[in-house]
This record gives structure tokens, sequence and C-alpha cells, in this order.
């Protein structure tokens, strides 16, 4: 099966929290190579040459996000987005959790490429364990001098600050989340403008994802065209992919990007004994599943958008014919619903009606109109928010009532069974 361990080498086999189990694989090596013999650009470069797309979501070319920053002296900021929130994404905790000096050094090399003296990493208020244990690792790297004033004797200076948040869904959004750094109320912020040109503290920022992040380590140590000669033509490189659901070794799995769907499903041990697949969710909660006729299309950003869904967050949950859709797109609705962050009327009003009407289905008791009303309000509500939370709503939703519409048509009950 092609599994391949970059990121996840050594996880499971080897403790990598301290600095000394991390600098015996080669740790830091290629921050202090970075300082001693790069330009700042010359990262940049080496990033958008790789082919590197975010991890986090939108999959935005990491080198061209960069280049947005305005090219004079001015204050600018890193921030490493882990509020990992997504429905069935678990990787980033992972790897703040197991491999903390691989993300630091990742911080620290990308906050080099956009000649940034402040990186800032935002953990989700609910990965204590992952807060503690990477907060214990940045100690040892300043201890070493790997973090603070004139780094490896090269007169560049970069501080750390550790960020934990209070479990908001809606900071995970790049702008919500420099909001709550601010100590402001998490919610989205119109743009633009953008976080490159005014972000945190209205100074220009970058927020890039753990993954993103870490992967700029073995990038710089393997090249740029070691990177770019794997995946598909568009999507390039290495992805760590939550899977979960009814699979029988759920988990965290590294593989190529461009690797058929159904031997993505194989290498977290296949569907359960005698099941049948119905269903998958290739890029977490918020994106529509695609079925048994995409099996062998490639996992990568291109063939899913064609598909009708997304790659997200990497988080692939599978459904096979155990799958109550309803309660499904029940519970989805719900979090969505409940995560809201109230700031935009069609997200806050129409994800509890939504939530409320499945509620209904749920419980056998929906009423005539329920099924059109749920397929004709949950796209009115797409589209016409600050952020994409309100257009999370309905991919999954839609996706599920047109595949399987006697799921959702069986709980409405005939007119003359109403209650009275």
């Amino acid at each position: 099966m092609p599994v391949t361990k970059v990121l996840t080498e050594g996880i499971g086999e080897v403790d990598l929290r301290g600095i000394d189990a991390y600098r015996a694989r080669g740790g830091y090596k290629q921050w202090e190579r970075a300082v001693r013999e790069m330009q700042p650009i010359d990262v940049l470069n080496l990033a958008e040459k790789s082919g590197l797309r975010g991890r986090g979501g939108a999959g935005f070319p990491t080198g061209r996000k960069w280049s947005f920053l305005p090219k004079d002296k001015h204050l600018r900021y890193l921030v490493c987005n882990c509020d990992e929130a997504e429905p069935g994404t678990f990787k980033d905790h992972m790897l703040l959790e197991e491999t903390p000096h691989q993300v630091i050094e990742g911080m620290l090399i990308g906050a080099y490429a956009i000649a940034s003296h402040h990186a800032f990493i935002y953990i989700r208020g609910e990965f204590r364990r992952g807060y503690e244990i990477f907060c214990a690792a940045l100690e040892e790297a300043k201890r070493a001098g790997y973090v603070g004033k004139n780094v490896f004797g090269s007169g560049f200076d970069l501080e750390v600050t550790v960020h934990r948040g209070a479990g908001a869904y809606i900071c995970g959004e790049e702008t919500a989340l420099l909001n709550s750094l601010e100590g402001k109320r998490g919610e989205p912020r119109l743009k633009p403008p953008f976080p490159a040109v005014e972000g945190l503290y209205g100074m220009p920022t970058v927020v890039n994802n753990v993954e993103t992040l870490a992967y700029l380590v073995p990038i710089l140590e393997r090249g740029a065209e070691w990177f770019a000669a794997v995946g598909t033509e568009r999507t390039k490189g290495y992805k760590v992919v939550s899977v979960s659901g009814h699979v029988r070794s759920p988990g965290n799995y590294e593989i190529a990007m461009g690797t058929p769907i159904r031997e993505l499903i194989e290498i977290a041990g296949g569907l359960r004994p005698g099941r049948k697949l119905m269903a998958v969710q290739p890029g977490g909660g918020s994106s529509a599943c695609i079925f048994e006729e995409h099996l062998d299309w490639p996992y990568d950003y291109e063939s899913l958008a064609k598909a009708g869904s997304m790659l997200g967050s990497g988080a692939m949950v599978v459904f096979d014919d155990t799958t109550d859709f309803v309660k499904a797109a029940y519970n989805l609705a719900r979090f969505f619903a409940h995560e809201s962050c109230g700031q935009c009327t069609p997200c806050r009003e129409g994800g509890t009606w939504i939530t409320r009407v499945l509620d209904r289905l749920v419980d056998q008791r929906g009423i005539p109109g329920d099924f059109e009303m749920l397929a004709r309000v949950s796209s009115g509500i797409t589209g016409l928010n600050l952020c994409p939370l309100g257009d999370s709503i309905e991919p999954f939703l839609k996706s599920v009532m047109v595949r399987f519409p006697e799921q959702f048509k069986s709980r409405i009950l005939a007119p003359q069974a109403q209650p009275a």
C-alpha cells in the first residue's frame, strides 16, 4: 500500500517530543541552514517551486500566499493555525502532540521566509495535552538558542508566542482567528483588506496551517524538486489524511497526493466485514459526499472538485450501509448551527432552522414539504455569508438528499397522520 512517512516518520516508534531525540534525526539543521546560507526570498521561492499548497482547507499555493505581503520593511507576522475543529479532522493535533519540534522548526522557517520577527501559534482550547507538550518543546528550543535574539549569531531575531483558544470552530477561519488573537470576539472580518495587507494588529500577516508549515522542513532538506515530483500536475507532494467512519483501522495516514480513493480506504483497513460502501466524505464535515463511482478517482484538489466535493482539510469519513443519513445530516447541521458566530443572518437563522427540520425527520415527525424546503433553504443560505461556515451546511446535506431521498421522505408523515 502507498503509505509514505515524511512528517509522520518515527511517530509511534520513537518519542520525538524531546529536543535531543528530534536533533538526533536531523532536527533544526534546516532552520540553521536557512538562516546561515539563505535569504528569505530563497526560502519563499523554494516553497513556490515545490508546489506546496495549504493543508488547512483552501489549498492555496503557499509561496504565492507569502508573495502577497508588501515588499517594503513593514512589520509583519506569521500565524500558525492549530485551531483544528473540522469534523473528522485530527491530523494537526497529532503533529502537535507527537512531533512538536518539527512544527516549531516549520514555523521558524516560514517566519524567516516572510522576514517576520514574531510568529504566533493559535492552539485550540481542547488540545490541552498538545498545548502543554508544545510549550515544553518551545522552552527547549529557546534554551538551545533556536528561538530568540541573534539566532545562530546571524543577527536575526525571532520570537514565538503561544495563544490558546477557547474552543470556537469559527476561529479556524483566519480572520476570526486574528480577531481572537487580538482579544476581540472571534468572528470573521470583511475582506478586503486581506490579512496579507492588514492582518494581526493591522500589520501584514500570513496565516498557515500546522501541516503546511511542518512540510517546509523536509522540503528544505530534500529539495523542491523532490516534493514536486510526487502527486498530480496541480496537486503536489504528500498529505496526512485523517480516515474515520466505517473502516477497520481509522487513523492518520500519510500518502502521496493523487492516491486513488479506493486505495486510501484499503490503507485504513477497508470496510467492516460484510458491509457495503454507500458514501465517502473526502474533505471533512464541510464537504459533499462522493460515491462508489468515484472510488478510483485520485485524491487531489481538482479531481474532488470535479466530483462535486473538495479535499478540504484532508478528513475522509467513510459510510457503509448501516448509515442513517438523516441522523448524519442532523448531527452536522446541529454542529454548524451551534458554531455559528451569529454575525451573518443566513448562517445564524438558516442553520438553526435546518437543524429543527432535520430533528423532526430524525424523530419520524416530518411534514409534507419538508424535503423540498430543506433543499431550497440550504441552497439559499450558501454564498451569502462573510466566511465559509454558512456555506458548510449545504454540501453534505444536499449530496445525501439527492443520493438517498427515500431515507428523508420515509420520515414524513402522511397528511392524515399529522398531529392535531
